[in-house]
């Protein structure tokens, strides 16, 4: 992804130019604090946002990921902080510790994690610090670009956890204005009234080297783990490394699974048996494969879950517990019981 923009930027290309609306909605809804700020630019490319800002009074940290962008950015004038660097994948210790303001400007869309991000730079926001997105919506954007804008949905997960979120328009681009992140309880729920068969199934708790967790954003509004239900005649563990792959393209390696514990609780009085799947190894990159079911996958902090402010889907949350026992207080009952199988050798 670094190439594919490093060299739309090394080709002259760029994005929309700066608006009047959005100028005059900066300097309404994000004023420079008295006595200057500090401002964090994500995703900046060619550093007219952060050029604005430097002129509206603020102490400038710009970021992006493709050397291009930041070599045409530093050919302009101004003394301006650039710094390279992938807000997903490097470290942040770069940044100031503190800001007054952080922007993205057409990039949010391209963030992959993004509760996580949000989570790790909203730390970094002073008191009363203001966080700005501006991005092109679904409906004002034409076929084929989808993946330049959000939708309804993905605007209302990115507002979830702020005391106050305000949306403007500026020029047929959503301006929105994040303010007082708030720490929300852990939260849970259903989705559907199951079918009979939908009563066992594998719920997968699959992390990468950093530790974190990946979970998927159902299209009926919960976080849930990868899984889903059995086959005929196939096993928790089975079905749990299986619906992995078809979920998101993961493959376990060879001894890279184990099944923990098998929970019991019920929905709508139907009992339900959910196989808790432990995965430690495996190969490829999470993708979104059944978009009817799951609109994306992003790898959480474990630290994060109980107060992630969209609730868990049940099930998911006692696997989770299971395998980090006491991080999720306040849980439906259920009963669980320890197990340990290995991973056959027939489901890579």
């Amino acid at each position: 992804m670094t190439d594919v923009w490093d060299a739309h930027y090394a080709d002259g290309n760029s994005f929309s130019p700066l608006r009047d609306t959005e100028r005059a909605l900066l300097a309404e809804h994000a004023p420079v604090p008295g006595g200057g700020g500090r401002a964090l630019d994500v995703g900046c490319g060619v550093g007219e946002l952060a050029r604005h800002l430097k002129e509206l009074g603020y102490e400038v940290d710009a970021v992006d990921f493709a050397p291009a962008a930041l070599a045409r950015a530093e050919a302009q004038p101004g003394a301006l902080s650039y710094h390279l660097l992938d807000i997903e994948r490097d470290s942040l210790d770069v940044l100031s510790p503190a800001y007054d303001l952080i922007t993205f400007r057409l990039s949010w869309a391209f963030v992959r994690d993004r509760t996580r991000v949000m989570n790790r730079l909203r730390e970094r926001l002073r008191p009363g610090g203001v966080v700005c997105v501006i991005t092109p919506v679904v409906e004002g954007v034409g076929d084929g670009k989808r993946s330049l804008a959000l939708d309804d949905d993905e605007l209302g997960v990115m507002c979830a956890g702020w005391g106050s979120a305000e949306r403007y328009d500026a020029g047929g681009l959503a301006f929105v204005v994040l303010r007082d992140p708030v720490a929300a309880p852990v939260a849970w729920g259903g989705k559907k009234r199951p079918t009979p068969h939908a009563l066992t199934g594998a719920g997968v708790v699959v992390t990468d080297g950093a530790g974190r967790i990946l979970l998927g954003w159902s299209v009926r509004g919960v976080w849930e783990l990868p899984g889903g239900k059995n086959d005929p005649g196939e096993g928790f563990l089975e079905a749990g490394v299986r619906e992995l792959a078809e979920e998101t393209g993961l493959r376990v390696e060879p001894g890279g699974a184990r099944l923990l514990a098998l929970l019991m609780d019920s929905t709508h009085g139907i009992p339900r048996l959910t196989g808790a799947v432990r995965v430690d190894a495996f190969t490829g990159e999470p993708a979104v494969t059944e978009p009817e079911l799951v609109r994306r996958w992003e790898w959480h902090e474990v630290a994060d879950l109980p107060t992630l402010p969209q609730p868990l889907f049940t099930p998911s949350a006692h696997v989770i517990d299971t395998v980090w026992p006491g991080l999720l207080p306040g849980l439906p009952p259920v009963h669980r019981y320890p197990v340990t199988v290995d991973c056959p050798s027939d489901t890579n």
